[in-house]
């Protein structure tokens, strides 16, 4: 399928066992042509036919081969415990396709990048601390969390009660019964959505809310021992040498902790603040195409120049 001439094709990658369904974006298709890859992911709950193609298609029209992947549990990727927001299994799943993407012929040896919107920033970071291949990495709008931050999203300390109450309630029906017990990922008002703030880009059909994407968590997702809730998305940065690039903007969230780890990151640190909410680096041209801009810059001087 082709797009602006953009080239799109399906590939399968293994994680863990699970058959990891990905999307290859590139501007030739002579696989013969070496380009150097990155990999694109979203935010939390989505799939990769929302802000992540978006930003391979960008990055494809620019010379490299993009890729992004729907998570375990998520989209066209196999997995138990569907829509169930596991950070480790993420963590996993971003290893295993950096190494598999690695072996390609048509990417260019040693030039894996990686372009990670909101929420799954904190997790490529995470992955990158654990060895995952990735010699050059992205954040754009990146959402990285611990307790005492999320927990205002939901109430605070009694908001996080309840969901812990809710989580264990839904552990106890799928340890009986195998039924996973599900909530919307988004509706607002709904205080058991996973977010129930008013986000127009999940409700919107020509934003977020496309057909490939099942508006649905597991409840299961705020057990704290399968820690979403409780996941320190800061903690370790010290360990992180992987030159990085944060585009960020005082009304993204947690602006602070996107400068505390541009102070903490111990390899080279790019910082293009821009404008903008958070939801509109997901699609919205300005705030995209700024972005693109600081992403292409830092890949050019750190995965090399494209062909």
């Amino acid at each position: 399928m082709t797009s602006t001439d953009v080239t799109t094709f399906p590939v399968v990658f293994m994680s863990n066992g699970v058959r990891i369904a990905g999307r290859v974006h590139r501007q030739s298709d002579d696989l013969a042509q070496r380009q150097p890859a990155v990999l694109v992911t979203g935010s939390w709950l989505t799939v990769k036919e929302q802000m992540a193609d978006l930003y391979a298609a960008a990055l494809a029209s620019r010379g490299y081969t993009a890729i992004t992947f729907d998570f375990a549990g998520y989209g066209e990727s196999e997995g138990d415990l569907r829509q169930f927001e596991l950070p480790q299994r993420k963590i996993g799943d971003i290893g295993a396709v950096a190494s598999a993407v690695r072996t390609l012929s048509y990417v260019e040896p040693g030039r894996v990048g990686y372009l990670a919107v909101c929420a799954s920033a904190q997790y490529v970071l995470a992955a990158i601390a654990q060895g995952a291949p990735i010699q050059s990495f992205a954040s754009v709008a990146g959402w990285f969390h611990d307790t005492p931050s999320v927990a205002p999203f939901y109430g605070g300390a009694e908001g996080v009660r309840t969901r812990l109450q809710w989580a264990e309630a839904a552990y106890e029906t799928y340890r009986r019964t195998g039924e996973m017990v599900t909530a919307p990922a988004y509706e607002l008002g709904n205080d058991r959505a996973g977010m129930f703030f008013e986000v127009d880009y999940y409700a919107d059909p020509e934003r977020g809310a496309v057909p490939e994407w099942r508006n649905e968590m597991a409840e299961m997702s705020w057990l704290p021992w399968l820690p979403w809730l409780t996941f320190d998305g800061l903690a370790v940065a010290d360990a992180v040498t992987t030159p990085t690039v944060l585009v960020h903007s005082d009304d993204s969230v947690f602006p602070d902790h996107v400068r505390a780890l541009r102070d903490r990151l111990r390899g080279p640190v790019d910082v293009a603040w821009g404008h903008g909410t958070q939801t509109d680096f997901y699609d919205q041209p300005e705030q995209v195409a700024f972005a693109m801009d600081a992403v292409d810059a830092h890949f050019a001087k750190t995965l090399g120049a494209v062909a």
